[in-house]
């Protein structure tokens, strides 16, 4: 057969095939709204137009049952099927959903409704339609009569849960019932079912349909240039490093969760607080300020991730605040590690001892530390030349691949922190910070858990660290002093050693003072085997728990993740 032939008949079957009939879907018509007695049935009849032929058709019920008693014939255009609903024994609402289907298989569904009632029962009406945020909770208000008296009350929650939370006394013939809703974490549609029994055993439903949102989402692309305020309720994106600028303060309410987004090198995402810029982020004990990563799913009013562990690290970046306290350096003011040096934001370090970066209280920091490059991660909370007139107070750094909280000079004192399981250092001291660390917890660091490093230039300022508790887990090490580390340390319980863990130095160019540590040791050991060069004639053994100094572990009840979790269970 020649090509031409060929190619004229396979067109003349293209013309063909495209020919084909296109049918319309089904269509059904929808019964009035109907009243039945519980227990009787009614009949219904659904009139169909099925372009395609009709095919088959299904039928199901709430607050009863239903049967198809005569159906459609096959391959009909139009006709009806009847279907015979049968009240249930409870009064309220009921329905009769139909579906027929084509001989294309296309579908058509119809739904018809009843008032389901019974002589004497109670009758019962719902709230209007509500909107509640995933996760969160609503009170709806069901109002009932009966003419039996009140008896109880019974009630089921579709896309969350839902109990009963005050209701009327036995025998009332009229009232409220109070149900609280609380929506899973999944938007869309939910709904409570509120069943009163009266005290002859009659009953009623009603439903209460409520539209579950999503939690407000903001994202924040640009550096905060002008006062802002990031609002209790809502979700923060930091979609890159976002600076608040000097004279500018940002403030952020209590139970705000703040998430980065992932990146590293130079688009590793950051809060950084640049001189002379303020952060006001002040949480509360029963609503923490929560800084994390985007792929946290926590939401606001949660202090647990519902998805993470608390030893994934370097998902983002972390805090920075830089001021204009003195640090020991050979400039007044030189770049941030952690921070490309081509932001000119990351500067710190002046000559004003009492600057004021703000108040930082209640705030959880989690899974940061990315790397933007070799050996130069961002800290959990680094704080870089920041003054004595800016607040710090119950801090939790989780999970953070680089140091937990590290100083860089400054006088800003810090009280009531946790450092729980960084890859690095849990504190590090640099360039002559003098201020104070009172109160903390120390749980499982990577490296160290104190590096403790000697000025870097001219200036020499001694910084204190007292009360504080420490499991050293898996750390490499206890305290590395350089031999001019300038620093007290008072007060301070080592537990959960292990070997090759140490105090390996004592500091020789300053005078220090270390004094009032107690450790537990591991079996089989002596202070010697961790304690060294000295250090061990300011240790007192003794045994697990009965440790006499160390940290008040209630001032990180309810707020803290490391307190909620367990993790502190035993300290």
């Amino acid at each position: 057969m020649k090509k031409g032939l060929i190619s004229v008949i396979a067109a003349f079957i293209v013309v063909l095939t495209g020919c084909e009939k296109e049918y319309a879907p089904p269509t059904l018509s929808t019964p009035a709204a109907q009243t039945v007695e519980v227990g009787a049935s009614v009949d219904l009849t659904f009139n169909f137009t099925a372009d395609g032929g009709f095919k088959s058709s299904m039928v199901s019920a709430v607050n009863g049952t239903a049967m198809v008693k005569t159906d459609g014939d096959n391959g009909d255009a139009s006709g009806n099927v009847v279907v015979t609903f049968t009240a249930g024994n409870t009064s309220g609402a009921g329905s009769v959903t139909l579906t027929v289907a084509d001989n294309e298989d296309q579908t058509a569904s119809s739904t018809a409704v009843f008032t389901v009632f019974e002589e004497g029962a109670p009758e019962l009406t719902a709230p209007a339609n509500a909107d509640v945020e995933v996760i969160e909770s609503v009170d709806m208000v069901f109002s009932f009569s009966a003419e039996g008296g009140y008896g109880s009350a019974s009630v089921t929650a579709n896309n969350g849960t839902a109990v009963v939370k005050t209701e009327p006394a036995t025998g009332s013939a009229s009232g409220n019932v109070t149900v609280t809703f609380t929506a899973s974490r999944q938007a869309g549609a939910g709904s409570v079912v509120l069943t009163v029994v009266d005290e002859n055993g009659k009953s009623a439903l009603a439903t209460g349909v409520l539209n579950i949102v999503n939690v407000p989402t903001i994202s924040v692309t640009d550096n905060i240039d002008a006062n802002e305020t990031w609002e209790t309720g809502n979700v923060y994106i930091l979609e890159g490093r976002i600076s608040v600028l000097d004279q500018i303060t940002l403030t952020i309410e209590p139970g705000v969760v703040i998430k980065g987004r992932e990146g590293s090198g130079s688009n590793a995402t950051a809060l950084l607080i640049a001189r002379g810029g303020k952060l006001m982020a002040e949480g509360t004990e029963t609503s923490p300020i929560i800084f994390t990563s985007v792929a946290d799913q926590i939401l606001p009013g949660e202090i647990e991730s519902p998805n993470l562990d608390p030893t994934l690290n370097g998902l983002w970046g972390g805090l920075l605040i830089l001021g204009k306290a003195p640090i020991s350096a050979d400039a007044i003011a030189i770049g941030i590690e952690g921070i490309p040096p081509s932001d000119l934001n990351g500067l710190y370090g002046g000559d004003d001892e009492a600057d004021n970066s703000g108040i930082i209280k209640y705030i959880s920091i989690r899974h940061g530390g990315a790397n933007i490059g070799e050996g130069n991660e961002i800290n959990g909370l680094t704080l870089g030349g920041v003054g004595s007139g800016t607040v710090i107070e119950n801090v939790e750094i989780i999970a953070n691949q680089d140091d937990g909280i590290e100083w860089f000079g400054g006088t800003v004192s810090v009280k009531n922190a946790i450092v729980w399981n960084t890859g690095d250092d849990a504190i590090d001291t640099d360039q002559s910070w003098a201020g104070t660390l009172d109160n903390f917890i120390i749980v499982n660091p990577g490296d160290e858990c104190f590096e403790l490093d000697g000025p870097e230039g001219s200036m020499a300022a001694k910084h204190i660290i007292k009360n504080g508790t420490v499991y050293a887990g898996d750390a490499e090490g206890l305290v590395d002093n350089d031999a001019n580390s300038y620093l007290d340390m008072d007060g301070v319980y080592f537990f959960g050693l292990m070997a090759g863990q140490d105090f390996d130095e004592l500091p020789t160019v300053y005078s220090c003072t270390f004094s009032n540590l107690e450790v537990t040791l591991p079996a089989g050991t002596v202070v010697t085997d961790f304690f060294k060069g000295g250090s061990d004639q300011f240790v007192t053994v003794v045994a697990e728990g009965a440790n006499t100094v160390g940290a008040d572990l209630t001032k990180f009840q309810g707020w803290s993740w490391a307190q909620v979790s367990g993790a502190l269970n035993g300290f």
